[in-house]
C-alpha cells in the first residue's frame, strides 16, 4: 500500500500531531479541523490536537492514510 503521508512530527508537550502529505506551500489553513491546504486546493497537512486522549478523525483528508498512521502509534481512534 503506497501512503500519501510523507512524514509527521509529535510534540509531546504540546500533545499534538502534524501530518504532513505535501511539500507544496500552504496557502490557507481552515481552523476547526487545523487542516493546512495548497493554492490548487489539495491538502498539504494537518495537525491533531490532544492525541493522547484519542480522535475523531471523521472529515480528515487521506483518512485511510491518517487512520493507518494513528493506530501504528496506538492513537486510540473513536467512532
Amino acid at each position: 500500500m503506497i501512503s500519501r503521508i510523507k512524514e509527521y512530527t509529535y510534540d509531546q508537550e504540546a500533545d499534538a500531531i502534524y501530518i504532513t502529505f505535501s511539500d507544496k506551500p500552504v496557502a490557507s489553513t481552515r481552523a476547526l479541523r487545523v487542516i493546512d491546504y495548497a493554492a490548487d486546493g489539495s491538502p498539504a497537512g494537518i495537525e491533531l490536537l490532544c492525541v493522547s486522549e484519542g480522535m475523531i478523525t471523521d472529515g480528515l483528508p487521506h483518512l485511510k492514510d491518517v487512520l493507518h498512521l494513528l493506530e501504528g502509534i496506538q492513537v486510540k481512534i473513536f467512532a
